[in-house]
């Protein structure tokens, strides 16, 4: 099966504190989307790289791009939110299967990779994830509280996840513009497909605020 690599850099980084693409962003001498194109150039499952970006930003990431040539790599330009970004991807492949990383997770490991892509054998998505530490409380719009979760069953999901795209795509088509939609989990499960929780690690974290630059800095020593 052929597989198409999607990195989403799109997004505003409106919490990140300076004005700034957070993808873009340095640690030790690499920029944040550096570290999520540099395993997917690695993986010998996956076969081309879609990036997800701003128009205005296709110059400077072209710069990083241009001395890594061992697979294609293509820019397209994301949408006003992140399901128009990777809906705009899935129209640009026809591969059989996608796997989608945001672009801020620069603690990606192979091993996400491949059992997110091995997993498709058996299931039409999967992702990542990692079991709660806290009891989640479920309220109302006005904060007070309806009910709790089991903690043993509740879990907070990461990227990569992984789709085989025709089912994406029919997802994506149906429902489309649905604003309480946050992940492509979430598209599939109202298409009633199971969706595949892979167990990670909680230092696959989701830079979001310039705090965790010095975060992501102390796991990257270990």
């Amino acid at each position: 099966m052929t597989v198409t690599g999607i990195i989403l850099v799109a997004g505003n980084s409106t919490r990140f504190g300076k004005n700034t693409n957070k993808n873009f962003e340095k640690i030790n001498n690499k920029y944040i989307i550096e570290y999520s194109l540099d395993e997917f150039l690695k993986n010998d499952n996956i076969n081309d790289i879609l990036i997800a970006a701003k128009r205005e930003e296709f110059e400077f990431i072209n710069k990083i791009i241009s001395a890594k040539n061992n697979k294609p790599i293509r820019l397209i330009e994301g949408g006003k939110t992140r399901q128009e970004s990777v809906f705009n991807c899935i129209c640009k492949t026809n591969a059989d299967i996608v796997i989608i990383q945001d672009g801020a997770r620069p603690l990606i490991k192979q091993e996400y990779i491949n059992k997110c892509i091995e997993t498709m054998n058996k299931y039409c998505g999967a992702t990542i994830a990692v079991k709660s530490k806290d009891t989640i409380k479920i309220s109302n719009d006005d904060g007070v509280v309806i009910n709790s979760t089991n903690r043993k069953n509740t879990w907070i999901i990461q990227t990569p996840q992984c789709f085989k795209r025709d089912i994406l795509l029919e997802a994506h088509e149906k429902f489309k513009n649905n604003e309480e939609i946050t992940d492509d989990c979430m598209l599939l499960e109202l298409l009633k497909k199971d969706v595949k929780l892979i167990e990670g690690d909680y230092e696959n974290i989701k830079v979001t605020t310039l705090s965790d630059i010095n975060l992501v800095r102390e796991f990257l020593k270990c």
